[in-house]
């Protein structure tokens, strides 16, 4: 259940990000930073 919840959080982050951002190494960069909130609101 929490792990749904975490993945269903991460792509709705990424989805956000995904339209904020110019360029690809912003999205890069983006991605990244849904990566590093997914591993602390894990740990």
């Amino acid at each position: 259940m929490i792990r749904t919840s975490m993945v269903a959080l991460a792509l709705a982050a990424l989805t956000l990000t995904t339209t904020a951002c110019n360029t690809v190494d912003g999205l890069g960069d983006d991605i990244k930073s849904v990566g590093r909130a997914g591993k602390r609101a894990i740990d």
